[in-house]
């Protein structure tokens, strides 16, 4: 099984180890490409501080993040698994998991990157900024520039297995099934069920789907399954005492599932 999850904008401020060495990260086939988005980074971080940080949707309170953008070849780097500190990461809390649930989580899970592409939880990077649905100069929307690189790289990657697919649609934009691998896709939809009035009601929930995803990931790596299908996968999730519901799709296309919640 491999899980594609989305980096988070709440990360660590500093790393203590060596620089980033994109020669031992994985998917060395991306390499190129991360040099290519890597030293415009940099560039663009280093020249004009207000069109740098239009580009880069930086507000007022975040221009210190050009500077660290500018030191991203020389900055102490850390496994991306404590860099990424959002909600997601939260509620997933790896550095709590077993250590056969953690060894587990380094091969399954693949974290994808406006300026990596896709790493693994135990690849050293830096703290930086550069979200992935920056628009680039010179190398223009990195959605559309990583999609050729990942085409290349990621059917290896997913293998003969499940696929679960809990990026957010500017990561989904890096890389999408397609043929055979879709077809053994599932992508989740998170849904909040609570009666109104007497009525029940269900709502599509965003900030608290980051959570529930990151708890459905916890529970999997922690129990030791690795359903081979979309519609094993429900069933483990099930097993495992959450309430999900499948559309199978047409054909090409990846399955849903929907997690309904009645707390967040």
């Amino acid at each position: 099984m491999l899980v594609l999850l989305p980096p988070s904008e709440g990360k660590a401020t500093s790393g203590s180890g060596a620089p980033v060495a994109l020669d031992a990260l994985s998917l060395p086939e991306l390499g190129p490409a991360r040099e290519r988005v890597l030293a415009a980074l940099v560039e663009l971080s280093s020249g004009d501080a207000d069109r740098a940080a239009e580009v880069l949707g930086l507000s007022p309170g975040l221009r210190g993040e050009l500077a660290r953008n500018t030191v991203l070849r020389e900055a102490g780097a850390l496994p991306a698994g404590e860099l990424y500190t959002g909600v997601l990461y939260d509620a997933l809390e790896l550095s709590t998991l077993s250590p056969e649930a953690y060894r587990r989580a380094e091969r399954m899970l693949l974290v994808f990157s406006g300026l990596w592409g896709a790493v693994r939880i135990s690849d050293r990077i830096p703290p930086y900024r550069c979200s992935g649905g920056v628009k680039l100069p010179p190398l223009g929307a990195l959605g559309g520039y990583w999609r050729t690189a990942m085409a290349q790289v990621m059917p290896a990657v997913a293998g003969t297995g499940l696929v679960l697919d809990l990026r957010s649609s500017a990561y989904a934009a890096l890389w999408k099934p397609s043929g055979d691998v879709a077809g053994r896709t599932a992508t989740v939809r998170v849904l909040h069920e609570r009666e109104v009035g007497g009525v029940v009601k269900r709502t599509v929930v965003s900030h608290f789907n980051k959570a529930t995803k990151g708890r459905l990931v916890r529970d999997l790596l922690e129990s030791g399954m690795e359903p081979a299908s979309p519609a094993e996968l429900a069933v483990a999730l099930r097993d495992l005492k959450h309430t999900v519901e499948t559309t199978a799709p047409a054909a090409g296309k990846p399955w849903g599932l929907d997690v309904v919640v009645s707390e967040l």
